[in-house]
């Protein structure tokens, strides 16, 4: 009998333990389920006009129009993760959540990634075609630029399918779910290998955010360097229009990337830490606003299909806004 009653004292404890900390009694649930929706179906609508336009109206091959076709697919996948997102939020069910956490969570960081490479890589494209506006790069052919694409896809694909083998394998050695996000399912392996993903996307991000700041800053002098030699020639109106584009590109891209990375890494590895469900569950919140910004990119993109393709604008009718190219 005294047994018993112990044994009922330590569930009741545990319960107690797990229930602040539980995605039911998570604040702002409802916040995010609305803002996330609102995001997926703008989403949805912006990059399926998007990938008509560039799949089935664009008929030349150049490498922008193949970084933009890739952008927009890891655009349309960020909304098959946004269903699951909210799924998990608005049904806090140990399935769901696992459902998220085994396939949902794995797919975002691959359309993340891809997203922030591709942007990349369209500035480094047009980096180049202002500095060489007669010749193409190597890296600048459809050839070269298919094989970036592949082995981009490729490289994250393998990560993130290597992390759902550990993390299913991981999930059969654990008989107890406590907390409101993933990594409650991790073992100590499988943590370990998570943090080190963690630490090795952080220089992967701060590069192409380096990358992105050179390309524009070196821009800037070319475009004031020609205005002081030759101020009327009609070369400097297409520098300006760079100049322009890459703000754009530049601002999108720290908008949405710069606060997620600013907080995620600190996140995995303060949270641990933490004793206070209430202390994780503000930290969460923060992260989970910082992905919101994350996935908003989803929404921003056709901002940069409209500033830096002519042919998709003049597709839309909207070439008389503004040309670039």
């Amino acid at each position: 009998m005294l047994m018993h009653q112990v044994i009922i004292m330590d569930q009741n404890a545990t319960n107690s333990t797990e229930g602040p900390c539980g995605l039911s009694e998570m604040p702002a649930r409802l916040f995010f389920i609305c803002i996330y929706s609102v995001i997926c179906v703008a989403s949805l609508v912006l990059n399926s006009i998007t990938a008509y336009v560039y799949f089935c109206k664009v008929k030349n091959q150049s490498s922008i129009t193949i970084y933009m076709r890739n952008l927009v697919i890891a655009d349309l996948f960020v909304c098959l993760c946004l269903i699951l997102r909210i799924a998990k939020y608005a049904k806090t069910s140990m399935e769901i959540q696992h459902i998220y956490c085994s396939f949902g969570a794995p797919a975002s960081y691959i359309n993340m990634y891809s997203s922030i490479l591709f942007m990349g890589y369209i500035a480094a494209n047009r980096y180049m075609k202002i500095t060489r506006p007669l010749e193409t790069h190597t890296l600048q052919s459809v050839r070269s630029t298919r094989c970036i694409c592949i082995v981009t896809w490729a490289t994250l694909l393998c990560s993130n399918c290597a992390y759902i083998v550990l993390f299913v394998m991981a999930d059969k050695q654990t008989s107890a779910h406590s907390g409101f996000d993933c990594d409650s399912f991790h073992n100590s392996l499988l943590k370990q290998i998570y943090l080190a993903l963690q630490i090795i996307c952080f220089p992967l991000f701060l590069l192409v955010l380096v990358s992105l700041i050179v390309f524009y800053w070196l821009n800037v002098q070319k475009l004031r360097q020609a205005q002081r030699t030759m101020p009327d020639q009609p070369g400097n109106a297409k520098l300006s229009r760079s100049k322009r584009n890459m703000q754009v590109l530049m601002v999108v891209f720290c908008v949405c990337f710069v606060p997620y990375h600013l907080v995620r890494l600190p996140y995995v590895l303060i949270k641990p830490l933490l004793r206070d469900c209430r202390d994780e569950q503000v930290f969460y919140i923060l992260k989970e606003l910082t992905v919101l910004l994350a996935v908003l990119n989803a929404c921003l993109d056709p901002l940069i299909y409209f500033v830096f393709c002519k042919t998709f604008r003049a597709h839309l009718k909207l070439q008389r806004f503004c040309n670039s190219e």
